[in-house]
């Protein structure tokens, strides 16, 4: 048994979304070599028309569809067009994601809400488009891609953090909801190079620093947080539910290790 024969995900039909970004594409090729059906979607299809052809060359069968995760008329549509062409979706990896910087006290409603629509309610439209053809099928499995940030306030983000903290609660939500037919788990990011953070890493002595707070002493990768995405989408995974997987290097449990004790 080769190890992704061992997740069980061949011929499952996975659907991805912001799937032409760093995490997204990394997901894609990891459900390719597993011998899963991709759906792609993003609303940028020359990234995600990118990761298809990537995947194709691993033979894996892939369709890019154009999808605005914050309008529902575009996920319904996406969802029917998935059905028709690679059949009724297994898995949904909920990746599409912005981040934007700005203050609370300076934020404007407008800015808010659109990250908002991104991050958190676009999450909740896909989960009840493709979670239906789950239902359908009496089985499924969603994974959410969230971060640190859920749990530990990030500043000068914007909503940001308040949207990560917001998919936490909406996986366990599905995952009581939803069960015994559905589960819904969540994969939390630490610090991660992206082409979203590819700015922060190209200022001198950022990389250095953020390593040195990690216990891994490295910043992650887009496929680290891919293996996490695959092992929760598989039947691995199958009495895991309502879960949150920190995919961090450590970095969460630095706190009382930052704490100077004199003797010790």
């Amino acid at each position: 048994m080769t190890a992704t024969s061992w997740l069980g995900l061949e011929g499952r039909v996975c659907v991805i979304t912001g799937a032409g970004g760093g995490i997204g594409r990394a997901t894609a090729l990891g459900f390719a070599a597993a011998g899963a059906k991709l759906v792609l979607l993003d609303r940028d299809t020359a990234s995600a028309e990118e990761t298809r052809a990537r995947v194709s060359a691993q033979g894996a069968e892939a369709v890019v569809l154009p999808c605005d995760v914050t309008d529902p008329a575009s996920v319904e549509t996406a969802g029917e067009l998935a059905e028709r062409l690679v059949g009724r979706c297994g898995i949904l990896v909920n990746n599409a994601g912005v981040l934007r910087s700005g203050t609370l006290d300076r934020i404007s409603l407008a800015e808010w809400n659109a990250l908002l629509s991104v991050n958190l309610t676009g999450y909740l439209i896909c989960a009840q488009v493709f979670g239906r053809q789950m239902r359908a099928a009496g089985v499924g499995s969603i994974v959410h891609v969230a971060s640190i940030a859920g749990s530990e306030p990030q500043g000068a983000s914007g909503a940001y953090s308040t949207s990560k903290a917001g998919v936490l609660m909406l996986s366990r939500q599905l995952a009581l909801e939803w069960a015994p037919q559905i589960r819904s788990n969540v994969v939390s990011p630490g610090m991660v190079e992206t082409p979203m953070s590819k700015a922060f890493y190209a200022v001198e002595g950022v990389r250095e620093r953020r390593s040195a707070v990690t216990p891994a002493k490295r910043i992650g990768r887009p496929e680290d947080m891919a293996d996490a995405v695959l092992f929760l989408a598989s039947d691995r995974a199958s009495f895991v539910t309502g879960q949150e997987l920190l995919v961090d290097g450590g970095y969460s449990q630095m706190l009382m290790g930052l704490i100077p004790r004199p003797g010790y």
